[in-house]
């Protein structure tokens, strides 16, 4: 039995690979101690302890040179959100150079692509396709309105003093440049009728399907965080709504079940309602229903009787 000493302390927790301990000085016999298990080539790890999926991408791109964190992981690990049937990260995503042979190993899916500078940023020292990369990269396998509802949330403009950035994290100009440099991608088609219908405004993908389901009940474009007051910028706003017809329209997800929250929401609904506007709120069941029911009464409603 190989006799366990102690491992340097940048190696007791996370997972390493072979050049990093050697570069610390491990001996290589000390890998075969039953504190450790083989993580794949190249590849050790903590035994029993299961690993984030940070901790993974990390020390995967570590053991591949030239591979970076794309697609469904690259989505997850930058917040953008996925579809339920994606994002559960049994398998790490990892890119290389279309020069370079594809990375095979278990645990990861690899692609071979074109990557143009700056398609790549970085998230806790893990190489990461940007979110406008990673939105191109999904255009294959994500059905239209998803498409759309991640591209929202990429040219969303940051809530200040909640997010760690104040700019977007692309404009349409800039996405549709992205698309001209890649048009031999795969679901780079689709990506273009995405963009013709990205709206700056939805803070979340129940929104942006809450507006594409008026748009599909032939219901007319809506203004998407629409203030009670358009010249106030402290005055309080629906999620979307028809101001010549006075109808807000607000989604309740989950940020709103807080009791802080509700409390500003009911403030805010009691504004529009006295300001004698039509209030329509819907949440996780009308999504389930294809807001069907939230929209047929949006449309009982008339000018002149909201």
């Amino acid at each position: 039995m190989v006799r366990i000493e102690p491992r340097p302390e940048s190696l007791v927790q996370s997972p390493f690979t072979v050049y990093e301990s050697r570069a610390l000085g491990v001996p290589p016999k000390r890998l075969r101690a039953l504190d450790l298990s083989d993580g794949g080539r190249l590849i050790y790890l903590p035994a029993g302890r299961r690993l984030e999926i940070t901790e993974r991408a990390r020390v995967l791109t570590a053991a591949t040179p030239g591979a970076w964190v794309s697609h469904d992981t690259a989505a997850v690990l930058t917040r953008l959100g996925l579809p339920p049937w994606l994002g559960d990260c049994h398998s790490i995503h990892l890119s290389k150079p279309h020069e370079l042979p594809r990375v095979r190993r278990a645990g990861v899916t690899g692609h071979r692509v074109r990557c143009i500078p700056g398609e790549l940023t970085d998230v806790d020292g893990v190489p990461v396709t940007a979110p406008p990369r990673t939105w191109l990269d999904l255009a294959a396998v994500l059905p239209l309105n998803y498409l759309i509802a991640l591209g929202d949330q990429i040219i969303r403009i940051p809530r200040p003093g909640l997010e760690q950035r104040s700019e977007p994290h692309a404009y349409k100009e800039g996405l549709r440049l992205l698309i001209r440099q890649h048009p031999n991608m795969k679901g780079v088609e689709k990506a273009r009728l995405a963009l013709d219908e990205m709206r700056v405004g939805a803070d979340s993908f129940p929104e942006t399907f809450l507006r594409l389901a008026l748009l599909e009940a032939r219901l007319p474009e809506p203004e998407l965080q629409m203030r009670l007051d358009p010249d106030d910028t402290r005055s309080p706003a629906a999620d979307m709504g028809y101001r010549k017809f006075r109808i807000a329209i607000q989604y309740d997800g989950a940020p709103h079940l807080t009791l802080q929250q509700q409390s500003r929401d009911i403030r805010r609904d009691e504004t529009f309602r006295r300001a004698g506007w039509a209030y329509f709120k819907a949440n996780a069941d009308d999504l389930a229903d294809g807001f069907e029911g939230v929209i047929a009464r949006i449309k009982r409603v008339r000018p002149g009787r909201a």
